[in-house]
Order: structure tokens, then C-alpha cells, then sequence
């Protein structure tokens, strides 16, 4: 799951998180806060879905030349890092809860499939789709600049929706 990880993009990816790299200089405005309060303050799953994307928003308007596709990468691979930062805490915590359940209904005697492995295997399926989604994504910018921010902001918006739905299974 970690951006270094991601496989079938391969160049897509590699050219979109590079665009970022003038971006992240002194000059770019970002931080956490935005989507942090934004989740906090919001109680149904599509209120939270309204978070995704607030913090590079406000990096964007904050940043001087945040609106060329340089300050846009930048802000959006800042946030992408945060979801997929949190994407991995939430995965962990989830994973424990299904090896404790799969322990627990084993001492029951249950014979059912383990939630555990169930969880492994849809998080190995949603890595494919979301890249696949992504680089389709790129496709309809037709090789222009603009490519590179929509790649990071599908794979933002992805990762952050996949760690919406894992955090439902704990909270």
C-alpha cells in the first residue's frame, strides 16, 4: 500500500509524484488540518467522504502558484501520503480485530471462513483496481500536464475512500 509499493502505474506514477518535487519547496503551504478537523466533526460515512481532498484544497489557495500543476502535485501528493499513512494504521488495527475474531470463534468451534484472510484478500484485490482506475484516470488527460495531479488525486481520493471504509469496521 505505500506510494513506493504501487505496481501497475509504473511510470504513470513515477512521473506524477515527481512533478511535486518543485513544488515542495519552502513555498508550498500544507497541512493535515483541514481534512483532521474535518473528520472529526463529521459523523455518517458520507460526511466523512466530504473530508477527502480539503487539506490540498487549502494548499492549493495557500500556496503561491499553487494552482500550476507543480503546486497542485505537491498539495495533493502531501495529502495522498497522509490517507495512505492512514490507510496502513486502520489496516493494521483491522487486521488484529479479524485475527482476534478468527481466534475467537475457532474456540467456539465455528467452522467459518476466516475474516482475517477475507480482509487480506480484498485489500490484495483493491491495490489492482485502484491502479487500474488511476491509470485510466491518466488516460483522459491525453498525455498532458494535467495528468500528472489527476493520477495523484485519484489515487488520494481511492486510498482515502478505501480508509473511510476500513475505519467503519472499527468505529
Amino acid at each position: 500500500m505505500k506510494i513506493a509499493a504501487i505496481m501497475g502505474l509504473g511510470a504513470i506514477i513515477s512521473s506524477a509524484l515527481a512533478l511535486p518535487v518543485a513544488a515542495q519547496s519552502n513555498d508550498l503551504v500544507y497541512s493535515d488540518n483541514e481534512v483532521i478537523f474535518c473528520l472529526g466533526v463529521s459523523d455518517l460515512p458520507q460526511e466523512k467522504r466530504t473530508c477527502i481532498g480539503k487539506s490540498a484544497d487549502a494548499c492549493v489557495n495557500a500556496t503561491p502558484m499553487g494552482g500550476t500543476t507543480f503546486g497542485m502535485g505537491g498539495c495533493l501528493s502531501r495529502e495522498l501520503a497522509f490517507w495512505d499513512a492512514r490507510l496502513n494504521r486502520i489496516y493494521g488495527q483491522v487486521r488484529t480485530l479479524e485475527k482476534q475474531r478468527d481466534r475467537e470463534n475457532a474456540d467456539m468451534g465455528a467452522t467459518l471462513p476466516s475474516s482475517e484472510a477475507a480482509l487480506r484478500d480484498m485489500q490484495r484485490a483493491w491495490i489492482p483496481y485502484r491502479d487500474a482506475r488511476c491509470a485510466y484516470e491518466h488516460t483522459q488527460w491525453g498525455g498532458g500536464t494535467g495528468g500528472g495531479p489527476a493520477v495523484l488525486a485519484c489515487l488520494m481520493d481511492a486510498t482515502a475512500q478505501q480508509t473511510l471504509l476500513l475505519e467503519q469496521s472499527i468505529y
